[in-house]
C-alpha cells in the first residue's frame, strides 16, 4: 500500500553488569561513557553466552566466570537512528577486578546510594527521596492514584528501616524514574544528585542485576564466584554485606555457613600485624554435587 512504513529493523546487543567486589564495596565495570560494557550479538556466536564471553575477552581481557542471562530490555523508546535496540543483559561475577585500558571499576552504590543500609538509613533517603516521593505522590487530583502512589512509596521506602526489603532494588529505581528524581527521567532538567546517572537505561539494568544477585546469594553460593581461593569468615560475611547492604548478625550468619558445609578450613592462617590470626577457609564445590543448597534468610543485625 502507498505510504506504509516498512517494518522498523531491529539491532540485538548484549549488555553485562561485571561485578567484583574491591575493599568491600561491589564494582562494576563501566566504560568513559558511563555505560556497561556491549557489544553486538553476531551469527558467528554460537550461543547468546558465548557472545558475550567473546566479545568480554576480546574488549578488556575480562575472563568472565560466573554467568547468568537476566532479561531482555525492548522497550519502545529503545531506538537508535532508524533501529530498534533490544538488550540482552547478563550478569557476570569475578573473583578479582582486572583493571582495562578502556574501561574502569565504579562502586555501584556510586549509582543507588539509596540502596546501602550497612551503616544506617543513607541520608539522602530522608533529605532528597522521602521529600521528593511525598510531593510526587501529592501531585495527582485522584485520590486513587495519590493512595496507590503511596503504598508503592510505603513498601519501596518505608519509614521503619526493619522493614527494609533489599531486594526491591528494581522497584526503587523505576519509581524514583517516574518520580523524576532521577536524571534519566528528565535529561534536560536540573535534578537532586541521586547518584551517578549512567548512559541510556544502564542504571535501569544495573538495578535488575543488583536485585538478582541479591535474592540468589541467599539460596546459591554464588558469593564463592566472587572470593578468593582462599579468605577468613570475616572476608566472607563482608562480602555478603557489601551485596546485601545490610549487616549481619555475626554469630548467626558464621553458624549458617556452618550448617550448611559450604567451606572447609584450610588449616593455614591469615597473616595479620595484631591480634589473634584468622583460620582460612575455601570453598568446598563438590557441595554443589552432594545437594542443593537450602534456601536462607540474611539475618540482620537489626
Amino acid at each position: 500500500m502507498p505510504g506504509k512504513l516498512g517494518p522498523t529493523p531491529v539491532e540485538i546487543e548484549l549488555n553485562a553488569v561485571i561485578v567484583a567486589v574491591r575493599d568491600n564495596e561491589p564494582c562494576i565495570l563501566i566504560d568513559p561513557a558511563m555505560a556497561l560494557p556491549s557489544g553486538p550479538f553476531e551469527t558467528g556466536h554460537r550461543t547468546l553466552e558465548q557472545g558475550l564471553r567473546d566479545w568480554a575477552e576480546a574488549k578488556g581481557g575480562q575472563r568472565l566466570g560466573y554467568v547468568e542471562q537476566l532479561y531482555t530490555f525492548a522497550d519502545k523508546d529503545r531506538t537508535t537512528g532508524h533501529s530498534r535496540m533490544v538488550s540482552i543483559g547478563y550478569l557476570a561475577l569475578l573473583r578479582a577486578a582486572v583493571l582495562s585500558a578502556d574501561a574502569v571499576w565504579s562502586p555501584w552504590y556510586h549509582h543507588l546510594p539509596w540502596e546501602d543500609y550497612r551503616d544506617d538509613v543513607p541520608r539522602i533517603t530522608s533529605k532528597i527521596i522521602f521529600p521528593g516521593l511525598s510531593e510526587w505522590k501529592n501531585a495527582s487530583a485522584d485520590p486513587l492514584v495519590r493512595r496507590t502512589r503511596s503504598q508503592r512509596v510505603e513498601i519501596a521506602f518505608p519509614k521503619d528501616k526493619r522493614l527494609w526489603n533489599e531486594e526491591l532494588v528494581l522497584q526503587r529505581y523505576e519509581l524514583l524514574w517516574e518520580a523524576g528524581l532521577v536524571a534519566e527521567a528528565q535529561p534536560k532538567k536540573e535534578t537532586a544528585a541521586l547518584g551517578l546517572p549512567m548512559a541510556h537505561d544502564h542504571r535501569r539494568i544495573l538495578a535488575t542485576a543488583i536485585a538478582r544477585l541479591r535474592a540468589k546469594i541467599k539460596y546459591r553460593p554464588v558469593v564463592f564466584e566472587l572470593m578468593s581461593d582462599t579468605f577468613t569468615l570475616l572476608q566472607l560475611q563482608n562480602t555478603v554485606e557489601a551485596l546485601a547492604g545490610l549487616r549481619l548478625h555475626k554469630q548467626n550468619f558464621r553458624r549458617l555457613v556452618n550448617a550448611q558445609g559450604l567451606v572447609e578450613e584450610t588449616g593455614a592462617y591469615a597473616a595479620v600485624t595484631a591480634g589473634r590470626p584468622a583460620k582460612l577457609f575455601a570453598f568446598r564445590r563438590k557441595v554443589l554435587m552432594e545437594r542443593a543448597v537450602a534456601g536462607t534468610k540474611l539475618s540482620r543485625t537489626s
